[in-house]
Formats: C-alpha cells, sequence, structure tokens
C-alpha cells in the first residue's frame, strides 16, 4: 500500500498525463478541421487531405493509449 504523499503525487501525474492527453485530443481536432476547411480553399491536392487525415488518427490513437494506461494505473493503485 503506497504512502499517502507517495499517492498524492502519483495522482497529480495521472491528472498531468490526462490533461496533455485531452489537449493532445483538441488540438488535433482544431488543426484537422482547419485543414479540411482552407485546404479546398488553397486548392491543395487530396494528398495532403489524407497527410492530415492520418496525422490526426496518429494523434487520436496516442491519446487514446495514454488515457488507457491513465485508467490502468488508477484501477492497480485501488486494488
Amino acid at each position: 500500500m503506497m504512502a499517502p504523499t507517495e499517492r498524492n503525487g502519483e495522482e497529480r501525474i495521472l491528472a498531468r498525463q490526462g490533461r496533455q492527453a485531452a489537449l493532445v485530443i483538441a488540438a488535433a481536432m482544431l488543426v484537422w478541421l482547419g485543414a479540411q476547411w482552407v485546404g479546398p480553399e488553397l486548392g491543395l491536392q487530396a494528398r495532403y487531405a489524407f497527410l492530415f487525415d492520418l496525422a490526426a488518427l496518429a494523434a487520436f490513437v496516442w491519446a487514446m493509449f495514454v488515457t488507457y494506461r491513465i485508467w490502468r494505473k488508477r484501477r492497480d493503485s485501488r486494488e
């Protein structure tokens, strides 16, 4: 069993990681939406749209893994 101060430190780390994942999700979505809107206006080719799609997917997959790790650590610390 962890000491209260040790648990507090780990909770802060997990909270920071959660905020970071949330910021990555929000930023990826805003950049992706902006690219979808600006791309046709600038006459960019479709391959650039796919590049932004893949970058957004990579950001979402990374955020999913981070949130999964947070969930596992919190679940394991309760047991």
